[in-house]
């Protein structure tokens, strides 16, 4: 069954997107076309939606908006939004009625016509995604990267010829559900988040798992070894398993020696790629990303596209990212570190000297213990901001280590106010970096706007 036989089995039912975000807009018009009956269902009203619900409705789409948007939920198919919870009541009681709940990234996954490379995590999704996009590139392969990031898949999945390969990052919203395994998936790692969102840990636990559950005996999954969660899904992996680890020696996966050699062992026989320090973006945790993404690629890229690779590429946006220097003073935008460990993998361990750092925002309900003796041994200056900054503090002055004033801790009212507060604290020399530690959403729609504007304010000191 092919993407067109989908499309053609859509004429007549009745389909509903449910949250009108990047992955469901694109396929209203795919719909439509295919002679489906669309509703788009929102929780921002009329209002908010402006001009778009004019459109949407001069195209022959009807709106269910506001409080009551996922009221008599009945149509045949129902897409979710990634980010809505799987068990919503009114979407478990549309299941028990005969419709089929499904989304954007799971039907993309049924039909792709190409070989599917999926990387999920707790952290380091972003970066593996791109850093393993860039190897296959460079091998000079056509490359379509989307998933949570880039652009919907589904939508140009006609577009996609059987040579190709698609490179997706996956969030554990989007693999809660799926029934088909990419054939070669990556789990970077594991620690709790999104705790607001799923029932309890192993929720979460078990939807990172979808990512190759559902292989055949002919997949490869990538696995980290130094991840007590991760390493732990070993014995349910259905074909071949490689392992990654930067702290010890792996028979069949990627390594790093005591020199710093980074190692690939398959066979007995033990291959050296590079050493760890020819990769340009610093830190501990982008060793770990790129030996998770050779092992990803390995038999589909060169050492030297390997190597091409870590020689040029120089991050992503959000992440660890070299803002401007003034004064004396370097400023960084880590935007990206929506969790406590991110925040201590990345920019805790990246500098030498103790940080000024930007910390706080909306709460997911993850636990912030972890970071507090981090905290004390790294950054200087806390300036806290957002409904989590209380928790911050309370872990942080709890933390062993902690001495009063060391850190020093200060709460500001918003991003703006962070920044002056920054500026007004740092010497010359100093290191300020925004690391959240949490998600946007009490002050910005996602981390990429809160980074625009930390970037954008610290731009325009003087």
């Amino acid at each position: 069954m092919t993407i067109a036989d989908f499309y053609k089995g859509m004429n007549g039912k009745t389909v509903a997107f449910c949250g009108l975000g990047g992955s469901n807009l694109p396929l209203v018009r795919l719909f439509l076309k295919a002679g489906a009956c669309v509703t788009a269902r929102d929780k921002r009203t009329r209002k908010q939606l402006g001009s778009l619900a004019d459109q949407l409705e001069e195209i022959g789409v009807r709106l269910v908006l506001g409080a009551g948007y996922l009221d008599d939920l009945t149509e045949d198919v129902i897409f979710r939004t990634p980010g809505m919870p799987y068990h919503l009541p009114q979407l478990d009681a549309a299941r028990a009625r005969g419709s089929a709940v499904t989304s954007e990234m799971e039907v993309f996954l049924d039909y792709c016509p190409c070989k599917v490379f999926g990387v999920t995590g707790s952290d380091g999704k972003t970066t593996t995604t791109t850093i393993l996009a860039k190897m296959l590139q460079h091998a000079g392969k056509t490359v379509h990267v989307g998933g949570n990031i880039g652009k919907p898949l589904l939508p140009v999945i006609e577009q996609i010829k059987p040579d190709d390969v698609v490179v997706v990052e996956l969030s554990s919203f989007q693999l809660i559900s799926v029934g088909h395994s990419p054939q070669i998936s990556v789990v970077t790692n594991m620690s709790p988040n999104h705790l607001d969102i799923h029932k309890d840990m192993q929720e979460y636990i078990d939807a990172k798992k979808n990512i190759f559950l559902h292989q055949n005996a002919f997949g490869r999954t990538v696995l980290n070894l130094d991840n007590s969660i991760t390493s732990g899904f070993v014995p349910e992996v259905r074909g071949e398993c490689l392992l990654f680890s930067r702290l010890r020696e792996v028979q069949h996966g990627c390594w790093v020696d005591a020199d710093g050699t980074i190692q690939f062992s398959e066979n007995n026989t033990v291959t050296p790629i590079m050493n760890s320090k020819e990769i340009k973006i610093p830190g501990s945790h982008n060793v770990e990303n790129y030996l998770a993404a050779i092992c990803a690629a390995w038999g589909y890229v060169t050492r030297e596209d390997i190597r091409a690779v870590a020689a040029t590429f120089s991050g992503v946006e959000h992440r660890a990212e070299f803002v401007r220097e003034l004064d004396g003073v370097r400023w960084y935008n880590d935007s990206i570190a929506t969790t406590p460990s991110r925040t201590v993998r990345g920019m805790l361990s990246l500098f030498p000297q103790k940080l000024i750092l930007i910390a706080g925002g909306y709460d997911k309900k993850i636990p912030f213990e972890p970071m507090g003796e981090p905290v004390c041994q790294h950054v200087k200056t806390l300036v806290l901001m957002g409904v989590t900054a209380p928790k911050i503090e309370t872990a942080v002055k709890g933390a062993k280590g902690y001495r009063p004033g060391a850190p020093k801790i200060l709460h500001v009212n918003s991003l703006e106010e962070a920044v002056r507060v920054c500026q007004k604290e740092a010497v010359k020399g100093d290191i300020v970096a925004m690391s959240p530690a949490c998600a946007s959403f009490d002050m910005f729609p996602n981390f990429e706007t809160r980074g625009d504007q930390f970037r954008s304010l610290v731009n325009q000191l003087k």
